[in-house]
């Protein structure tokens, strides 16, 4: 008897690491030095944990021993409650608070709970394809509303208002997004909120970016603006405070709860199948959040964050038929390539024989669920010289491609 996948994984993909790094790993294993401008994981290229969290999980570890409560430790989801209290969410307290292994795990358990059979949830494109994924899983349909590259990769409002049906039951903001990199301004999220608010849509905030800003940009966060919304906002140690992982992840549920308590009922129901989050974790959570700063002086000039991406941008505006939007946030850039220039047809393709020629892995933009195979993800966390490198085989390769 052959046994096979179900088939709730029918179109299900995720492509940050998909075949292709199947392939790097192949190549590796030959031998091969790969540089992996895949995944934005920060510990690989020298980013290192604050020592004092370091220090707080250590001198806890003979507590950590056994279960904590399903929901987390009691001073771990205080922690969050006073961080989002300073992002402007009022009426939250620790019961609002579900601590996860890593954000990935609450976006699986908040959908579980929601979705029927043929639910629509509506998320942006390009989008983090985990998104689409757990959608999926859960039996409902994920519905793509565009994101416009010529307007800093802003949602496009009447593109999202255009697709919601009776069957939708959620909205999702990816503020910063990955994989553009883009903030969102105050009116776009009000504008979001608003089509929530009218069409009694739940809203899922998926903010792990929002410490991690350049430039001028300044984050928003939906639930601050959506008091009268149910909202779930997502966030976690993985990115701003260097510890992917810890896993160490939380979701907070805002907004008239009163409208939502069989919702809530079934998101315990879940958080009480999976015991707990791993509780060394948890333990980092206090000891990180007492550091309102995050990505602090990485971001700012001078800063390593600043500098890679400035020099990701600089570099790629170099290339002829490359343009790239200047992320504003997170840890990556979303680069297009001209289809009169590079008239590619299988971005996978592409990414696939860049890899085999100049031993660079990137992930396609199709990967994000753009309708299109004119981008590619690049992560912008190698030092200044290795991305100067990168981008400078990148170049070579593109001046001699040619798709068949």
């Amino acid at each position: 008897m052959e046994f096979t996948q179900s088939d709730k994984l029918a179109g299900v993909c995720y492509d940050v690491r998909g075949p292709i790094l199947d392939e790097a790993t192949r190549m590796e294993t030959a031998g091969q030095r790969i540089l992996k401008l895949n995944i934005g994981n920060p510990a690989p290229f020298g980013f290192s944990t604050p020592p004092e969290v370091l220090a707080s999980v250590m001198e806890n570890l003979a507590s950590a021993q056994g279960y904590s409560d399903s929901k987390g430790l009691p001073a771990a989801r205080a922690a969050v409650v006073d961080y989002h209290r300073r992002k402007g969410i009022a009426g939250i307290g620790p019961d609002d608070v579900y601590l996860g292994n890593g954000v990935s795990e609450l976006i699986m358990m908040s959908l579980q709970a929601l979705l029927n059979n043929g639910d629509e949830v509506l998320l942006p494109a390009p989008d983090y394809p985990l998104w689409t994924a757990v959608v999926s899983l859960c039996g409902g349909r994920p519905v793509h509303y565009l994101c416009d590259e010529s307007a800093d990769w802003a949602p496009d409002i009447a593109d999202v208002a255009a697709k919601i049906t009776p069957r939708t039951r959620a909205l999702v903001l990816i503020n910063p997004n990955n994989p553009t990199g883009a903030v969102y301004d105050r009116a776009t999220v009000e504008a979001l909120v608003e089509l929530a608010r009218q069409h009694n849509l739940m809203l899922f905030s998926d903010e792990i970016y929002d410490r991690v800003l350049f430039d001028d940009a300044e984050h928003v966060s939906t639930a601050a603006l959506a008091p009268d919304v149910v909202c779930v906002t997502f966030n976690g140690l993985s990115k701003s405070y260097l510890l992917a992982g810890f896993r160490a992840g939380w979701m907070v549920v805002s907004g008239p709860r009163q409208h939502a308590s069989s919702y809530i009922e079934g998101l315990n129901i879940l958080a009480n199948m999976r015991l707990c989050a791993n509780v060394p974790g948890q333990y980092a959570v206090v000891a990180a959040l007492a550091n309102d700063e995050g990505a602090g002086s990485l971001v700012l000039p001078g800063g390593r964050l600043r500098e890679q991406r400035d020099t990701v941008v600089k570099l790629l505006a170099d290339i002829p038929g490359v343009s790239c939007v200047p992320p504003r946030g997170a840890l990556y850039a979303f680069p297009r390539l001209d289809p009169e220039v590079y008239p590619i047809k299988d971005d996978e393709r592409f990414v696939l024989d860049l890899l085999r020629a100049e031993k660079i892995l990137l992930v396609q933009g199709t990967g994000f669920n753009w309708p299109r195979p004119d981008h590619v993800r690049i992560v912008t966390l190698p030092t200044v010289d290795d991305l100067t490198a990168a981008i400078g085989r990148i170049d070579h390769f593109l001046s001699t491609y040619t798709q068949r």
